[in-house]
């Protein structure tokens, strides 16, 4: 029996994830019939997973991606989100935010997610006190309020800027509640 020492199966494993990204990014195709990695070959792409269509912050995502949307584009990079829906319920999510014209992929499975790393959360991190005191802000006074399950409601989200196929900056949420830059994250090109 050969065996490895933990230390070499430790830098293993950082190189396997990388691998496995960047298969998921040559082989995923978004609604246009185009991978991720070929998109990122024109432009960057600033890739968006989101959580279950139902959720508050998964809405207020959608809301802000929808308001950031002329400056990420102005920066000469192309949105694609991510979700688990299926097309049609994608479809109508999208329209009330004015963003069926952004490529995006159906991802039932997870299996996008998983390849970037993107795990389901803990209970903290869906259901602590920031989720609670931001789902507050988000869902009733923004008015983003809480819809049906649509999904695996333990899905962490998060952002990646692709560039010719590579992963040039990351934002991983710590908590549901998080709320990032997306047109920071799109101008990280340099």
């Amino acid at each position: 029996m050969n065996a490895q020492n933990p230390q070499s199966l430790a830098a293993q494993a950082p190189a396997a994830a990388a691998q496995a990204a960047h298969l998921a990014l040559a082989t995923a195709r978004t609604s246009t019939g185009q991978t991720i990695a070929q998109l990122s070959e024109s432009k960057p792409v600033l890739l968006i997973f989101l959580r279950h269509f139902g959720c508050t912050f998964c809405r207020e995502a959608m809301a802000d991606v929808a308001s950031q949307r002329s400056a990420i584009e102005a920066s000469n990079t192309q949105i694609v989100l991510v979700h688990m829906s299926d097309a049609a319920l994608a479809e109508t999510h999208l329209r009330k935010y004015n963003l069926t014209a952004i490529p995006h992929l159906c991802d039932p499975a997870q299996q996008l997610y998983k390849a970037m790393g993107l795990r389901r959360g803990t209970l903290g991190q869906l259901f602590g006190l920031k989720s609670w005191l931001r789902g507050f802000t988000a869902g009733i006074l923004s008015g983003h309020l809480v819809g049906k399950l649509a999904g695996d409601g333990f899905q962490m989200p998060g952002v990646f800027l692709i560039s010719r196929g590579e992963i040039i900056k990351t934002f991983r949420h710590a908590s549901a509640a998080d709320r990032p830059d997306y047109t920071q994250l799109a101008c990280a090109v340099a």
